[in-house]
Protein backbone atom coordinates (compact mmCIF):
# COMPACT_ATOMS: atom_id res chain seq x y z
CA UNK A 1 0.00 0.00 0.00
CA UNK A 2 1.05 3.58 -0.67
CA UNK A 3 0.32 6.35 1.84
CA UNK A 4 0.04 10.10 1.41
CA UNK A 5 1.56 12.56 3.83
CA UNK A 6 -0.59 13.56 6.79
CA UNK A 7 -2.81 16.65 6.72
CA UNK A 8 -4.41 18.61 9.54
CA UNK A 9 -8.04 18.10 10.52
CA UNK A 10 -10.07 19.17 13.54
CA UNK A 11 -13.38 17.49 12.80
CA UNK A 12 -15.23 15.41 10.25
CA UNK A 13 -13.65 14.23 6.98
CA UNK A 14 -15.50 12.49 4.16
CA UNK A 15 -15.24 11.54 0.49
CA UNK A 16 -17.65 12.92 -2.09
CA UNK A 17 -20.10 10.35 -3.53
CA UNK A 18 -18.36 10.52 -6.92
CA UNK A 19 -14.99 9.72 -5.21
CA UNK A 20 -13.29 12.77 -6.77
CA UNK A 21 -13.00 14.97 -3.68
CA UNK A 22 -12.42 14.79 0.04
CA UNK A 23 -13.87 17.39 2.40
CA UNK A 24 -11.99 18.20 5.60
CA UNK A 25 -12.98 20.41 8.53
CA UNK A 26 -10.10 22.53 9.86
CA UNK A 27 -11.55 24.74 12.62
CA UNK A 28 -13.71 27.33 10.79
CA UNK A 29 -12.55 26.34 7.33
CA UNK A 30 -13.88 23.70 4.95
CA UNK A 31 -11.05 22.38 2.78
CA UNK A 32 -11.87 20.48 -0.42
CA UNK A 33 -9.01 18.38 -1.83
CA UNK A 34 -8.68 16.36 -5.00
CA UNK A 35 -8.37 12.64 -4.18
CA UNK A 36 -5.72 12.05 -6.86
CA UNK A 37 -3.34 14.98 -6.38
CA UNK A 38 -4.52 16.03 -2.87
CA UNK A 39 -4.26 19.65 -3.98
CA UNK A 40 -6.73 22.11 -2.46
CA UNK A 41 -9.42 22.83 -5.07
CA UNK A 42 -11.76 24.92 -2.87
CA UNK A 43 -11.51 26.63 0.51
CA UNK A 44 -14.64 27.91 2.27
CA UNK A 45 -14.75 29.93 5.50
CA UNK A 46 -17.63 29.22 7.87
CA UNK A 47 -18.96 31.41 10.67
CA UNK A 48 -18.09 28.95 13.45
CA UNK A 49 -16.32 25.66 14.08
CA UNK A 50 -17.59 22.88 11.84
CA UNK A 51 -19.32 20.05 13.71
CA UNK A 52 -20.73 18.05 10.81
CA UNK A 53 -20.20 17.62 7.06
CA UNK A 54 -22.41 15.96 4.46
CA UNK A 55 -22.11 15.86 0.67
CA UNK A 56 -25.10 16.06 -1.62
CA UNK A 57 -25.52 12.91 -3.71
CA UNK A 58 -24.54 14.73 -6.93
CA UNK A 59 -21.25 15.85 -5.28
CA UNK A 60 -21.94 19.44 -6.36
CA UNK A 61 -23.09 20.80 -3.01
CA UNK A 62 -21.89 20.26 0.56
CA UNK A 63 -23.37 21.36 3.88
CA UNK A 64 -21.64 22.16 7.16
CA UNK A 65 -23.37 21.93 10.51
CA UNK A 66 -22.32 24.66 12.92
CA UNK A 67 -24.18 23.30 15.91
CA UNK A 68 -22.69 25.74 18.40
CA UNK A 69 -24.44 28.65 16.69
CA UNK A 70 -26.68 26.68 15.72
CA UNK A 71 -26.63 27.16 11.95
CA UNK A 72 -26.22 25.36 8.63
CA UNK A 73 -24.06 26.65 5.79
CA UNK A 74 -24.05 25.10 2.32
CA UNK A 75 -21.58 25.59 -0.52
CA UNK A 76 -21.32 24.79 -4.22
CA UNK A 77 -18.16 23.41 -5.82
CA UNK A 78 -19.14 24.52 -9.33
CA UNK A 79 -20.28 28.00 -8.23
CA UNK A 80 -17.92 29.11 -5.43
CA UNK A 81 -19.67 32.47 -5.16
CA UNK A 82 -22.99 30.77 -4.30
CA UNK A 83 -23.73 30.29 -0.62
CA UNK A 84 -26.62 29.29 1.61
CA UNK A 85 -27.24 29.86 5.31
CA UNK A 86 -30.04 28.28 7.35
CA UNK A 87 -30.84 29.59 10.81
CA UNK A 88 -34.02 28.60 12.66
CA UNK A 89 -33.56 31.16 15.41
CA UNK A 90 -34.69 30.14 18.88
CA UNK A 91 -35.87 26.72 17.63
CA UNK A 92 -32.24 25.80 16.96
CA UNK A 93 -30.89 23.05 14.69
CA UNK A 94 -29.99 19.64 16.08
CA UNK A 95 -29.23 17.90 12.77
CA UNK A 96 -29.26 18.43 9.00
CA UNK A 97 -29.22 16.09 5.98
CA UNK A 98 -29.56 16.26 2.19
CA UNK A 99 -32.53 14.94 0.26
CA UNK A 100 -31.81 12.47 -2.57
CA UNK A 101 -32.32 15.13 -5.27
CA UNK A 102 -29.47 17.25 -3.81
CA UNK A 103 -31.68 20.36 -3.95
CA UNK A 104 -33.34 20.20 -0.52
CA UNK A 105 -31.95 20.22 3.02
CA UNK A 106 -33.84 18.64 5.92
CA UNK A 107 -33.20 20.12 9.37
CA UNK A 108 -34.46 18.96 12.76
CA UNK A 109 -34.94 21.57 15.48
CA UNK A 110 -33.85 21.24 19.07
CA UNK A 111 -36.14 19.14 21.29
CA UNK A 112 -37.56 17.55 18.07
CA UNK A 113 -40.23 20.24 17.73
CA UNK A 114 -40.29 20.08 13.93
CA UNK A 115 -38.50 18.84 10.84
CA UNK A 116 -38.17 21.42 8.06
CA UNK A 117 -37.52 20.77 4.37
CA UNK A 118 -35.70 23.74 2.81
CA UNK A 119 -35.61 24.14 -0.97
CA UNK A 120 -32.46 25.53 -2.62
CA UNK A 121 -34.41 26.15 -5.84
CA UNK A 122 -37.29 28.43 -4.77
CA UNK A 123 -36.58 29.01 -1.03
CA UNK A 124 -39.86 27.28 -0.09
CA UNK A 125 -40.04 25.19 3.07
CA UNK A 126 -42.27 22.39 4.40
CA UNK A 127 -42.71 21.48 8.08
CA UNK A 128 -43.31 18.07 9.69
CA UNK A 129 -44.33 18.34 13.33
CA UNK A 130 -42.89 16.27 16.18
CA UNK A 131 -40.11 14.20 14.56
CA UNK A 132 -39.13 11.28 16.80
CA UNK A 133 -35.35 11.75 16.62
CA UNK A 134 -32.84 14.36 15.50
CA UNK A 135 -30.25 12.30 13.56
CA UNK A 136 -32.24 9.05 13.23
CA UNK A 137 -35.78 8.18 12.22
CA UNK A 138 -35.55 9.37 8.58
CA UNK A 139 -34.98 7.06 5.62
CA UNK A 140 -35.19 7.53 1.85
CA UNK A 141 -36.02 4.97 -0.82
CA UNK A 142 -33.15 3.86 -3.06
CA UNK A 143 -34.75 5.55 -6.09
CA UNK A 144 -35.07 8.81 -4.13
CA UNK A 145 -38.82 9.18 -4.68
CA UNK A 146 -40.12 8.79 -1.12
CA UNK A 147 -39.09 9.55 2.46
CA UNK A 148 -40.22 7.80 5.64
CA UNK A 149 -40.13 10.08 8.68
CA UNK A 150 -40.86 8.89 12.22
CA UNK A 151 -42.97 11.15 14.41
CA UNK A 152 -44.45 10.80 17.88
CA UNK A 153 -47.59 12.34 19.29
CA UNK A 154 -50.02 11.36 22.05
CA UNK A 155 -47.45 8.82 23.32
CA UNK A 156 -47.57 6.82 20.08
CA UNK A 157 -45.12 6.39 17.18
CA UNK A 158 -46.12 7.07 13.56
CA UNK A 159 -44.54 6.73 10.11
CA UNK A 160 -45.10 9.61 7.68
CA UNK A 161 -44.54 8.84 3.99
CA UNK A 162 -43.64 11.93 1.95
CA UNK A 163 -43.09 12.43 -1.76
CA UNK A 164 -39.59 13.79 -2.37
CA UNK A 165 -40.92 15.61 -5.46
CA UNK A 166 -43.68 17.72 -3.89
CA UNK A 167 -42.94 16.99 -0.19
CA UNK A 168 -46.61 16.28 0.37
CA UNK A 169 -47.60 13.64 2.92
CA UNK A 170 -48.72 10.54 0.99
CA UNK A 171 -49.76 8.57 4.05
CA UNK A 172 -49.48 8.19 7.83
CA UNK A 173 -49.77 5.00 9.86
CA UNK A 174 -49.16 4.06 13.49
CA UNK A 175 -46.58 1.40 14.37
CA UNK A 176 -46.60 -1.12 17.20
CA UNK A 177 -43.60 0.17 19.17
CA UNK A 178 -43.19 1.40 22.71
CA UNK A 179 -40.26 3.70 21.90
CA UNK A 180 -39.19 3.53 18.25
CA UNK A 181 -35.40 3.48 17.84
CA UNK A 182 -34.88 3.80 14.08
CA UNK A 183 -36.18 2.97 10.60
CA UNK A 184 -34.69 1.85 7.28
CA UNK A 185 -36.10 1.13 3.82
CA UNK A 186 -35.14 -2.18 2.24
CA UNK A 187 -32.69 -1.91 -0.69
CA UNK A 188 -35.48 -2.80 -3.16
CA UNK A 189 -37.85 -0.19 -1.63
CA UNK A 190 -40.53 -2.84 -0.99
CA UNK A 191 -40.51 -2.84 2.81
CA UNK A 192 -39.62 -0.75 5.86
CA UNK A 193 -37.89 -2.21 8.92
CA UNK A 194 -38.55 -0.61 12.31
CA UNK A 195 -37.05 -1.62 15.64
CA UNK A 196 -37.87 -0.71 19.20
CA UNK A 197 -35.63 0.66 21.94
CA UNK A 198 -33.28 -1.76 23.77
CA UNK A 199 -35.83 -2.10 26.57
CA UNK A 200 -38.23 -4.00 24.28
CA UNK A 201 -37.02 -6.61 21.78
CA UNK A 202 -39.21 -5.94 18.76
CA UNK A 203 -38.44 -5.81 15.03
CA UNK A 204 -41.30 -4.86 12.71
CA UNK A 205 -41.50 -5.07 8.91
CA UNK A 206 -44.10 -2.85 7.23
CA UNK A 207 -45.17 -2.46 3.63
CA UNK A 208 -45.32 1.15 2.33
CA UNK A 209 -49.13 1.08 2.61
CA UNK A 210 -48.94 0.40 6.36
CA UNK A 211 -49.52 -3.39 6.48
CA UNK A 212 -47.44 -5.19 9.11
CA UNK A 213 -45.58 -8.01 7.36
CA UNK A 214 -43.64 -9.25 10.38
CA UNK A 215 -43.51 -8.83 14.12
CA UNK A 216 -40.27 -10.44 15.28
CA UNK A 217 -39.75 -10.91 19.02
CA UNK A 218 -37.45 -13.87 19.83
CA UNK A 219 -37.42 -13.25 23.59
CA UNK A 220 -38.84 -10.99 26.29
CA UNK A 221 -37.69 -9.62 29.67
CA UNK A 222 -34.23 -8.64 28.52
CA UNK A 223 -32.36 -5.98 26.60
CA UNK A 224 -33.21 -6.31 22.93
CA UNK A 225 -31.98 -4.95 19.59
CA UNK A 226 -28.59 -3.24 19.38
CA UNK A 227 -27.87 -3.11 15.62
CA UNK A 228 -29.81 -3.75 12.39
CA UNK A 229 -28.57 -3.87 8.79
CA UNK A 230 -29.97 -4.88 5.39
CA UNK A 231 -27.64 -6.80 3.10
CA UNK A 232 -26.74 -4.84 -0.07
CA UNK A 233 -28.65 -7.36 -2.20
CA UNK A 234 -31.78 -6.85 -0.07
CA UNK A 235 -32.32 -10.58 0.53
CA UNK A 236 -31.17 -10.67 4.16
CA UNK A 237 -31.85 -8.65 7.27
CA UNK A 238 -29.29 -8.97 10.07
CA UNK A 239 -30.28 -8.18 13.66
CA UNK A 240 -27.65 -7.92 16.40
CA UNK A 241 -28.90 -8.23 19.97
CA UNK A 242 -27.79 -7.69 23.54
CA UNK A 243 -27.90 -11.47 24.09
CA UNK A 244 -24.66 -11.63 22.04
CA UNK A 245 -26.34 -13.33 19.10
CA UNK A 246 -26.67 -12.37 15.43
CA UNK A 247 -29.94 -13.38 13.78
CA UNK A 248 -30.43 -13.29 10.01
CA UNK A 249 -33.87 -13.22 8.34
CA UNK A 250 -34.73 -13.83 4.67
CA UNK A 251 -36.87 -11.43 2.62
CA UNK A 252 -39.22 -14.06 1.15
CA UNK A 253 -40.82 -15.54 4.27
CA UNK A 254 -39.28 -13.20 6.87
CA UNK A 255 -38.19 -16.28 8.81
CA UNK A 256 -34.94 -16.61 10.75
CA UNK A 257 -32.54 -18.91 8.90
CA UNK A 258 -29.39 -18.28 10.97
CA UNK A 259 -28.67 -17.68 14.64
CA UNK A 260 -24.96 -17.05 15.09
CA UNK A 261 -23.44 -17.23 18.57
CA UNK A 262 -20.35 -15.36 19.84
CA UNK A 263 -18.96 -17.64 22.59
CA UNK A 264 -15.93 -16.70 24.67
CA UNK A 265 -14.46 -20.16 24.05
CA UNK A 266 -14.21 -21.51 20.50
CA UNK A 267 -14.06 -25.29 20.33
CA UNK A 268 -13.79 -27.78 17.52
CA UNK A 269 -14.92 -28.77 15.06
CA UNK A 270 -14.21 -25.27 13.75
CA UNK A 271 -13.12 -24.70 10.16
CA UNK A 272 -12.57 -20.98 10.57
CA UNK A 273 -9.07 -19.53 10.68
CA UNK A 274 -8.28 -17.82 14.00
CA UNK A 275 -5.78 -14.97 13.55
CA UNK A 276 -4.16 -13.46 16.63
CA UNK A 277 -2.14 -10.23 16.54
CA UNK A 278 1.33 -10.77 18.04
CA UNK A 279 4.55 -8.77 18.39
CA UNK A 280 7.58 -10.44 16.90
CA UNK A 281 11.08 -9.12 17.74
CA UNK A 282 13.19 -8.40 14.70
CA UNK A 283 16.21 -10.66 14.44
CA UNK A 284 19.17 -8.38 13.63
CA UNK A 285 22.40 -9.83 12.25
CA UNK A 286 25.14 -8.32 14.48
CA UNK A 287 27.91 -10.77 13.58
CA UNK A 288 29.85 -8.11 11.66
CA UNK A 289 29.19 -5.30 14.15
CA UNK A 290 32.30 -4.47 16.25
CA UNK A 291 31.80 -2.61 19.53
CA UNK A 292 34.52 -1.13 21.76
CA UNK A 293 35.16 -2.56 25.22
CA UNK A 294 34.14 0.73 26.82
CA UNK A 295 30.74 0.61 25.15
CA UNK A 296 30.23 -3.02 26.02
CA UNK A 297 31.06 -2.40 29.69
CA UNK A 298 28.78 0.61 29.76
CA UNK A 299 25.78 -1.44 28.72
CA UNK A 300 24.06 -2.15 32.01
CA UNK A 301 21.27 -4.26 30.56
CA UNK A 302 18.57 -1.63 31.05
CA UNK A 303 18.38 -0.64 27.38
CA UNK A 304 14.91 -0.43 25.84
CA UNK A 305 13.49 -3.39 24.00
CA UNK A 306 14.61 -3.89 20.43
CA UNK A 307 12.48 -3.24 17.35
CA UNK A 308 9.60 -5.55 16.59
CA UNK A 309 7.05 -6.11 13.89
CA UNK A 310 3.36 -6.86 14.18
CA UNK A 311 1.94 -9.89 12.45
CA UNK A 312 -0.91 -12.39 12.64
CA UNK A 313 -0.37 -15.85 14.04
CA UNK A 314 -2.78 -18.64 13.15
CA UNK A 315 -4.08 -20.24 16.35
CA UNK A 316 -5.44 -23.70 16.99
CA UNK A 317 -8.79 -24.45 18.61
CA UNK A 318 -9.93 -24.69 21.33
CA UNK A 319 -9.09 -21.10 22.21
CA UNK A 320 -10.30 -18.75 24.94
CA UNK A 321 -11.09 -15.27 23.66
CA UNK A 322 -10.60 -12.11 25.78
CA UNK A 323 -13.91 -11.48 27.54
CA UNK A 324 -15.06 -8.57 29.73
CA UNK A 325 -18.10 -9.14 31.89
CA UNK A 326 -20.07 -5.86 32.11
CA UNK A 327 -20.99 -4.61 35.58
CA UNK A 328 -24.58 -5.39 36.47
CA UNK A 329 -25.17 -2.13 38.34
CA UNK A 330 -24.40 0.28 35.46
CA UNK A 331 -26.62 1.32 32.52
CA UNK A 332 -25.80 0.76 28.84
CA UNK A 333 -23.75 -2.41 29.35
CA UNK A 334 -20.92 -3.05 26.93
CA UNK A 335 -22.25 -6.31 25.56
CA UNK A 336 -24.11 -7.47 22.49
CA UNK A 337 -23.52 -6.98 18.76
CA UNK A 338 -22.48 -3.33 18.57
CA UNK A 339 -20.70 -3.50 15.21
CA UNK A 340 -22.38 -5.10 12.18
CA UNK A 341 -21.34 -4.70 8.54
CA UNK A 342 -22.04 -6.54 5.25
CA UNK A 343 -19.57 -7.11 2.43
CA UNK A 344 -20.50 -5.55 -0.92
CA UNK A 345 -21.46 -8.93 -2.42
CA UNK A 346 -23.63 -9.85 0.62
CA UNK A 347 -21.69 -13.09 1.17
CA UNK A 348 -19.87 -12.07 4.35
CA UNK A 349 -20.81 -10.13 7.45
CA UNK A 350 -18.47 -8.97 10.22
CA UNK A 351 -19.56 -8.51 13.82
CA UNK A 352 -18.12 -7.38 17.14
CA UNK A 353 -19.55 -8.50 20.44
CA UNK A 354 -18.96 -5.50 22.72
CA UNK A 355 -18.12 -7.74 25.69
CA UNK A 356 -15.20 -8.98 23.55
CA UNK A 357 -14.07 -5.63 22.10
CA UNK A 358 -10.77 -6.95 20.71
CA UNK A 359 -12.36 -9.73 18.64
CA UNK A 360 -13.86 -9.43 15.16
CA UNK A 361 -15.96 -12.27 13.75
CA UNK A 362 -16.36 -12.83 9.99
CA UNK A 363 -19.30 -15.02 8.93
CA UNK A 364 -19.95 -16.65 5.56
CA UNK A 365 -23.71 -16.27 5.11
CA UNK A 366 -23.94 -18.33 1.92
CA UNK A 367 -22.46 -21.37 3.66
CA UNK A 368 -23.82 -20.43 7.11
CA UNK A 369 -20.48 -20.87 8.83
CA UNK A 370 -17.82 -18.91 10.62
CA UNK A 371 -15.14 -17.83 8.14
CA UNK A 372 -12.56 -16.19 10.42
CA UNK A 373 -11.86 -14.73 13.86
CA UNK A 374 -9.46 -11.81 14.27
CA UNK A 375 -8.09 -11.36 17.80
CA UNK A 376 -6.45 -7.96 18.26
CA UNK A 377 -4.31 -6.58 21.08
CA UNK A 378 -6.49 -3.45 21.45
CA UNK A 379 -10.24 -2.79 21.18
CA UNK A 380 -11.49 -2.49 17.61
CA UNK A 381 -12.37 1.13 16.78
CA UNK A 382 -13.83 0.70 13.28
CA UNK A 383 -14.16 -1.83 10.47
CA UNK A 384 -15.19 -1.26 6.85
CA UNK A 385 -15.60 -3.42 3.74
CA UNK A 386 -14.09 -2.48 0.40
CA UNK A 387 -17.07 -1.42 -1.78
CA UNK A 388 -15.66 -3.21 -4.84
CA UNK A 389 -14.26 -6.53 -3.56
CA UNK A 390 -14.23 -8.88 -0.57
CA UNK A 391 -11.69 -7.07 1.59
CA UNK A 392 -12.20 -5.95 5.18
CA UNK A 393 -10.05 -3.34 6.92
CA UNK A 394 -10.09 -2.48 10.61
CA UNK A 395 -8.25 -0.26 13.08
CA UNK A 396 -7.61 -0.41 16.83
CA UNK A 397 -6.11 2.99 17.64
CA UNK A 398 -2.60 1.74 16.85
CA UNK A 399 -0.19 2.65 14.04
CA UNK A 400 -1.21 -0.44 12.08
CA UNK A 401 -3.95 -1.16 9.59
CA UNK A 402 -5.40 -4.66 9.60
CA UNK A 403 -6.90 -6.40 6.58
CA UNK A 404 -8.79 -9.63 5.95
CA UNK A 405 -9.67 -11.34 2.68
CA UNK A 406 -10.85 -14.92 2.07
CA UNK A 407 -7.19 -15.76 1.32
CA UNK A 408 -5.78 -14.55 4.63
CA UNK A 409 -5.15 -11.70 7.09
CA UNK A 410 -2.51 -8.97 6.92
CA UNK A 411 -0.98 -6.25 9.09
CA UNK A 412 0.17 -3.03 7.42
CA UNK A 413 2.28 -0.42 9.20
CA UNK A 414 1.45 3.24 8.57
CA UNK A 415 4.76 5.06 7.90
CA UNK A 416 3.71 8.42 9.40
CA UNK A 417 5.37 9.27 12.70
CA UNK A 418 3.13 9.03 15.80
CA UNK A 419 0.03 8.36 13.70
CA UNK A 420 -2.63 6.22 15.38
CA UNK A 421 -5.68 5.21 13.36
CA UNK A 422 -8.94 5.95 15.19
CA UNK A 423 -11.33 5.80 12.21
CA UNK A 424 -11.33 4.81 8.55
CA UNK A 425 -13.55 5.17 5.48
CA UNK A 426 -13.49 3.91 1.89
CA UNK A 427 -14.31 6.09 -1.08
CA UNK A 428 -17.07 4.83 -3.35
CA UNK A 429 -14.84 3.22 -6.00
CA UNK A 430 -12.58 1.44 -3.49
CA UNK A 431 -9.41 3.10 -4.78
CA UNK A 432 -8.66 5.18 -1.68
CA UNK A 433 -8.88 4.67 2.07
CA UNK A 434 -9.17 7.57 4.52
CA UNK A 435 -7.34 7.08 7.84
CA UNK A 436 -8.01 9.47 10.72
CA UNK A 437 -5.82 10.30 13.67
CA UNK A 438 -6.89 12.60 16.49
CA UNK A 439 -5.70 15.79 14.76
CA UNK A 440 -4.62 14.66 11.30
CA UNK A 441 -5.52 12.31 8.47
CA UNK A 442 -3.88 10.56 5.56
CA UNK A 443 -5.03 8.40 2.68
CA UNK A 444 -3.84 5.06 1.38
CA UNK A 445 -4.18 3.58 -2.07
CA UNK A 446 -5.46 0.04 -1.87
CA UNK A 447 -4.56 -2.04 -4.93
CA UNK A 448 -6.37 -5.30 -5.53
CA UNK A 449 -4.78 -8.20 -3.69
CA UNK A 450 -3.74 -11.22 -5.75
CA UNK A 451 -6.55 -13.75 -5.60
CA UNK A 452 -4.26 -16.69 -6.11
CA UNK A 453 -2.52 -16.02 -2.80
CA UNK A 454 -3.40 -18.62 -0.18
CA UNK A 455 -1.22 -17.45 2.71
CA UNK A 456 -3.05 -17.23 6.01
CA UNK A 457 -0.82 -14.65 7.64
CA UNK A 458 1.36 -11.76 6.56
CA UNK A 459 3.29 -9.04 8.27
CA UNK A 460 3.93 -5.46 7.24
Amino acid sequence: MEFTESYKQTGPCCFSPNARYIAVAVDYRLVIRDTLSFKVVQLFSCLDKISYIEWALDSEYILCGLYKRPMIQAWSLTQPEWTCKIDEGTAGIAYARWSPDSRHILTTSDFQLQLTVWSLVNTACVHVQWPKHASKGVSFTRDGKFAAICTRRDCKDYINLLSCHTWEIMGIFAVDTLDLADIEWSPDDSAIVIWDSPLEYKVLIYSPDGRCLLKYQPYESGLGVKSVSWSPCGQYLAVGSYDQMLRVLNHLTWKTFAELLHPSTVRGPCYAAVFKEVDEPLQLDMSELCLSNDFSQGNDGNAPEGPFRVRYEVMEVPINLPFQKPPADKPNPKQGIGLLSWSSDSQYICTRNDSMPTVLWVWDIRHLELAAILVQKDPIKAAAWDPTCTRLVLCTGSSHLYMWTPSGAYCVHVPQQQFTITDLKWNSDGSCLLLKDKESFCCASAPLLPEESSEYSSDD
